[in-house]
C-alpha cells in the first residue's frame, strides 16, 4: 500500500466533517421526526454509496454467519437511535466528544467477550479518558444533580451519550468477529440492507410526512453518511492507520465550530479540557496499540459512519 500521509489525513478529515454535518441535520429533523424515520432514510440513501465501495472488489452476500449479521445490525441500529436522541438533545461538540469513549469501552468489553488481557499502558489510557468523562459531567453539573445553565439540556441525555459509546464499542466487536470469516465489505452491505429493513418495518406505524425542507435534510443525511463512508475507506487506503487515525477526532473542531454558527452552543472550558483527555487516551492507545488497530480500523471503514474513531 502506497504510504501517502497528506492525502490519507485530508480524506479522513473531510469524512469526519461530513459526519458532523450529517449529525447536524439530525438535529434539525430529530425534533419533529421520529428517529426511526430518519435512520430508515440515513440507510436507504446511504447504500448506493456502500455499493460503490463494494463494486470495487465484488459484491458478495454470501454468508455462513447471517445471525451475526442481524445481530450486529440490531446493534448498531441501537447506537445509531442514541446517536439520533443525544445529538437532538445535546450541543453537538458535547455529543460527539462523549462519543469518543468508544475505545475505552472496547478495552473494557474484551476482558469478559474476547478474554484479553489490556496492557498497564492501556489501563492507563481508560483511566485518563474516563476522567476527561468525569470532567465534562462536573462542569455540567451532573454529579451535584443540577444540569447546564442556559438551555434546558436534560442529564439522562448525557448518560445516553455515553452509553452510546458503550454500544458502538460493542458493534467494533461484532465486527471483528465476523471478520474472521466475512469480508469487510460483506460485512457492510448486510449492515446497509438489514438496517434498511428493520427500519422500515415500523414506518407505517410511526410515520410522520416530513416537510419540504425536512425531506431534503433527510437525502442529504443518507448522502453525507455514504460519503464520509467512502472519505474513509479511500483514507484508509491511502496511509497507515497508526499515522492518519488521530486525525479522526478532528470531528470534534467541525462539531464546535457546526454547533457554534449554526445552533449558538459556545463549548465551556470543562468540554475543552474533558475533550482533550479523551482524546489523548484515544490517541495514546492508538499509537500504543498499532498492529491490532490496524486490522480493526481497516475493518471499520466499512461501517456505517457514526462519527467515532474506530
Amino acid at each position: 500500500m502506497k504510504h501517502d500521509l497528506k492525502r490519507g489525513a485530508l480524506l479522513l478529515a473531510s469524512a469526519t466533517f461530513f459526519t458532523a454535518a450529517l449529525n447536524a441535520l439530525q438535529k434539525l429533523t430529530g425534533s419533529t421526526l421520529p428517529a426511526l424515520e430518519i435512520i430508515f432514510f440515513r440507510n436507504l440513501f446511504s447504500l448506493p454509496f456502500v455499493l460503490l465501495i463494494a463494486s470495487r472488489s465484488g459484491i458478495v452476500l454470501k454468508t455462513h454467519h447471517f445471525g451475526g449479521h442481524v445481530l450486529r445490525s440490531v446493534v448498531g441500529l441501537i447506537s445509531m437511535i442514541m446517536v439520533v436522541i443525544t445529538v437532538t438533545r445535546l450541543p453537538l461538540a458535547e455529543q460527539q466528544v462523549l462519543s469518543y469513549t468508544q475505545p475505552l469501552f472496547l478495552v473494557l468489553l474484551s476482558i469478559p467477550l474476547l478474554h484479553e488481557r489490556p496492557s498497564l499502558q492501556r489501563w492507563v489510557a481508560v483511566s485518563i479518558g474516563f476522567s476527561g468523562v468525569i470532567v465534562v459531567a462536573l462542569g455540567k453539573g451532573l454529579l451535584h444533580g443540577h444540569g447546564a445553565t442556559g438551555a434546558a439540556v436534560p442529564n439522562w441525555a448525557y448518560f445516553v451519550a455515553l452509553a452510546q459509546g458503550a454500544v458502538g464499542a460493542l458493534t467494533t466487536m461484532q465486527i471483528r468477529q465476523l471478520s474472521a470469516t466475512e469480508s469487510s465489505t460483506t460485512i457492510a452491505l448486510w449492515q446497509a440492507i438489514l438496517m434498511t429493513v428493520m427500519t422500515a418495518l415500523p414506518l407505517p406505524f410511526i410515520w410522520t410526512t416530513p416537510g419540504l425542507t425536512e425531506a431534503g435534510c433527510l437525502v442529504a443525511v443518507g448522502a453525507f453518511a455514504g460519503i464520509a463512508q467512502v472519505l474513509q475507506t479511500e483514507a484508509f487506503a491511502s496511509a497507515q492507520v497508526s499515522a492518519i487515525g488521530p486525525f479522526a477526532y478532528s470531528g470534534l473542531l467541525w462539531a464546535a465550530l457546526i454547533g457554534w454558527f449554526g445552533f449558538g452552543e459556545i463549548p465551556g472550558i470543562a468540554m475543552a479540557i474533558g475533550g482533550l483527555l479523551i482524546i489523548g487516551s484515544g490517541v495514546w492507545m492508538l499509537r500504543s496499540d498499532r498492529p491490532a488497530r490496524q486490522k480493526v480500523v481497516a475493518e471499520g471503514t466499512m461501517d456505517a459512519a457514526t462519527g467515532t474513531p474506530p
